[in-house]
């Protein structure tokens, strides 16, 4: 009984904002991020080359994947991020008869356990096929091919237990020179589909042929969901002038029973990058100006951004009702020396914006972590914060570890070596002395 009482202590600020969320009418938004986790340790799928992939390589590559994948799971039900999407990557050639493994039933019980562990985490997953799985082309050996990647997608989420809220998310594919044809060869080579896959498909409009017209017209006739991708839309939008959150209510109208939530991709523009990049991290203003339009909506929130995990948290936190500061305070604890590095003034005024205990100035928090992390690196600054992280060290290290950290930055003083290998010695020590503050950081 008192174990029972302690977990529902422990877990009494979540459940409180949830009873309050129901009795004020507002929506519980889940934000989630693709595939990788950054700062998490051992989280890096491996692959193989088809040249490599021996019965024995592959075997080794899944067991290693599949232990990755349930460590994935761990870290967000510890951040309480509720909307994962699986990596295409997980079987290295899953859906290619170079894979002769009957992978399917040899890591059942794997499967069997990650599902586990899902499910108990309240997550909702997902799996977005790549590029060169296209239906709809000309091509038949192309589409063969893809249908066979699209069963190989099925049998990931079916042996893990989802059920059909858990998609996979599709592009239509090509116009080939002649839009309307490709999409009634879309609508032809969809039937070949087997019911299983085509309960999970839901589709998205893409930034250069496929509209989200385009695509509403698509799924109204095989009544399937709608996927509202808002960088996408900012590409490539239709003729009609309407407001981003009033396509998601169009979108929305897609969304059955059994589908569950509607989900929708947010993204922002690299301002280094092609049209269509993902930039670096989401960055607040433009986020929360996004989010007031929406925050009233029933939405899953997929973020394609290339700090995947970080700005899922920070969105969860700039768009949480608890007002926790101690939340802000354990992300802080990862991101100062990254912040140090970049910009001293920001590592300040951060550390004295966190001082009262009875704010939660999540907003101001990441205003300021923006601005910091965009500062041009400066050498002076990174051998700061360098210094800093050794001090965990210097009492501790070896001789020859002492004299080799030393050198080393004087080598990068002078220009003569990079950063990341002094930062990868100091890596390597946080780990041979097990320094787990550290380790958890996002300094590495």
């Amino acid at each position: 009984m008192w174990t029972a009482c302690g977990k529902f202590l422990k877990n009494f600020p979540s459940i409180l904002t949830f009873i309050k969320a129901i009795l004020k009418g507002i929506t519980m938004t889940n934000f989630g991020y693709a595939c990788l986790a950054l700062g998490v340790v051992d989280t890096q799928m491996k692959s193989c080359t088809m040249r490599t992939a021996t019965p024995e390589r592959l075997r080794e590559i899944i067991e290693h994947n599949l232990q990755v994948l349930m460590r994935l799971v761990q870290y967000n039900k510890a951040n309480h991020i509720h909307l994962f999407r699986i990596s295409s990557d997980l079987i290295p050639f899953g859906s290619s008869p170079v894979n002769t493994l009957r992978w399917q039933e040899e890591f059942a019980d794997e499967f069997k356990k990650i599902g586990k562990a899902i499910a108990d985490a309240g997550m909702r997953v997902s799996m977005h096929p790549g590029q060169y799985t296209v239906i709809n082309s000309p091509d038949d050996d192309v589409v063969n091919r893809a249908i066979a990647d699209l069963e190989y997608h099925q049998q990931i989420l079916n042996l893990l237990g989802t059920d059909s809220t858990s998609k996979i998310i599709l592009h239509v594919g090509g116009a080939y020179g002649d839009k309307l044809s490709a999409i009634h060869r879309f609508y032809r080579n969809w039937n070949r589909l087997n019911d299983s896959v085509r309960s999970r498909i839901v589709l998205e409009n893409d930034e250069r042929i496929y509209n989200i017209v385009d695509v509403l017209k698509i799924v109204g006739q095989l009544g399937i969901p709608a996927v509202f991708d808002t960088l996408h839309h900012s590409i490539n939008f239709p003729k009609e002038n309407v407001s981003e959150a009033n396509w998601i209510l169009q979108c929305a109208k897609t969304w059955g029973k059994l589908d569950g939530r509607q989900k929708i991709h947010y993204s922002q523009q690299s301002s280094a990058g092609k049209p269509g990049a993902h930039s670096k991290t989401i960055y607040t203003e433009q986020f929360l100006k996004f989010y007031q339009t929406v925050r009233h909506l029933d939405l899953d929130i997929m973020l394609e951004v290339k700090d995947k995990n970080l700005s899922t948290i920070k969105c969860s936190l700039m768009a949480s009702e608890t007002n926790n500061i101690s939340a802000l305070e354990r992300e802080w604890a990862k991101y100062k020396y990254s912040v140090l590095e970049h910009s001293p003034s920001g590592y300040l005024a951060i550390r004295s914006l966190l001082k009262d205990k009875g704010a939660y100035p999540a907003e101001q928090f990441y205003s300021i972590l923006d601005q910091a992390m965009d500062e041009p690196l400066e050498t002076n600054n990174a051998v700061n914060a360098l210094l800093h992280v050794w001090g965990y060290f210097k009492s501790v290290a070896q001789p020859d570890e002492k004299k080799r950290f030393l050198s080393n930055l004087d080598k990068y003083k002078n220009n003569t070596l990079k950063l990341t290998i002094v930062k990868n010695q100091l890596y390597k020590l946080a780990n041979k002395y097990e320094e787990k503050y550290l380790l958890q950081s996002y300094y590495f």
